[in-house]
């Protein structure tokens, strides 16, 4: 169940239908989720709890870019293709999601997805696909290796624009957040129709987090959640010590992919997506020195765009929109209420899974966070 299932209303916006990224038209997400073995960690046999999460924008993403922009909160991670965002403005490839040390092979297998159909001729296509990573190490056989190229095409197969699969799904099958399962989450913000009413959706792939600055809606829930226990070696009492391999290098991260149907250019797009950070710290995130923060945001506004080879076929202009700057709080306050319930739908969408060596990461149920916020309150 969602956070809103449980009677809990992040923030003052409106849901989108889905309340999901893909109640942007076009957009679609699909999982690839991959669970095998379970005792003691043997590298390159298990167990396994990782996967892949791919985030398909409208149309063929290869030939029709969308504009798009980044920010970094904190750069312990890997989002590939940043550069070329950076410089062109533009999106040109799908986004996926995957463990840390499966970015190179999901990265070659989205290169393989562009070149399906697309017939050799005098110039060889070229790419750089977007990739981004969080650590699963905790609950995962991360030096195994095990996803594969088929799993990546697989989640292309499995990419649909309906309701989303949150939490322990895709690329978030071995995910931690603030010391509970975690995992993939998503939400959306519609704005008024006076506003412009457009929408804002966010996918998350949530991995960050220390469990006593946890907060929902401002209130510190997670300061009353100790019989819930932590991931990592158990003490006497049945609980974490904190000093385990949730507590190691690498351990934090969080992905958060913004989109949106405004008509916003580039740095428009990179304004939206530094404000997806005020909504991971409304939940506790700090941007830790071992966490890396990656955002992306893109703008599906603006069609008909090409990538920008240098032909006879290429237009000198393109017709464009653009979101009058004295109208673009309302999505900054979209993109931090998705965010920031995006989260919280990861981890109430998690399942408790056990992992490596026996770590169990536990999930939080709805009905635990209503006790908590009422706790705490008080």
């Amino acid at each position: 169940m969602r956070v809103r299932d449980h009677g809990i209303a992040i923030g003052d916006g409106t849901p989108g239908p889905l309340n999901a990224i893909t109640d942007i038209a076009g957009v679609r997400v699909g999982h690839t989720t991959l669970i095998q073995g379970s005792g003691p960690l043997m590298v390159g046999r298990g167990p396994v709890r990782t996967g892949v999460t791919v985030v398909l924008p409208p149309d063929d993403i290869w030939d029709q870019p969308v504009f798009a922009g980044a920010h970094r909160l904190n750069g312990n991670g890997e989002m590939t293709g940043l550069e070329w965002v950076r410089e062109s403005g533009m999106l040109t490839s799908p986004v996926a999601l995957t463990n840390t040390h499966s970015v190179g092979v999901v990265r070659d297998a989205l290169l393989a997805e562009m070149l399906v159909g697309r017939a050799v001729g005098p110039k060889t296509p070229w790419a750089l696909p977007v990739v981004a990573e969080t650590w699963d190490g905790v609950l995962n056989d991360l030096n195994g290796f095990h996803v594969r190229p088929e799993h990546v095409r697989a989640a292309f197969k499995a990419a649909a624009d309906g309701p989303v699969a949150e939490g322990a799904v895709g690329a978030g099958t071995g995910m931690i957040c603030h010391g509970f399962k975690g995992g993939i989450g998503t939400a959306s913000r519609v704005r008024a129709g006076c506003e412009g009413g457009h929408t804002v959706g966010v996918l998350v792939l949530a991995n960050h987090g220390q469990r006593h600055r946890f907060a929902v809606n401002g209130v510190p829930a997670g300061r009353v959640l100790d019989d819930v226990p932590l991931p990592g070696p158990a003490s006497g009492d049945g609980h974490a010590d904190g000093g385990g391999p949730a507590a190691g290098a690498g351990a934090g991260s969080i992905i958060v992919i913004v989109a949106t149907d405004a008509p916003l250019l580039p740095h428009q797009c990179t304004r939206l997506a530094q404000r997806a950070g005020l909504g991971v710290a409304r939940v506790g995130g700090l941007g830790e020195h071992t966490s890396g923060d990656l955002f992306l945001c893109f703008a599906t506004g603006n069609r008909g765009m090409t990538p920008g080879e240098i032909d006879e076929k290429s237009p000198h202009t393109f017709p464009l929109a653009m979101l009058a700057d004295a109208h673009i709080t309302g999505l900054f306050e979209a993109v931090v209420e998705a965010t920031e319930e995006a989260i919280v739908n990861a981890m109430l969408g998690a399942t408790t899974t056990e992992g490596r060596d026996g770590i169990v990461a536990y999930a939080l149920t709805g009905e635990r966070l209503v006790r908590a916020l009422a706790q705490a309150e008080r």
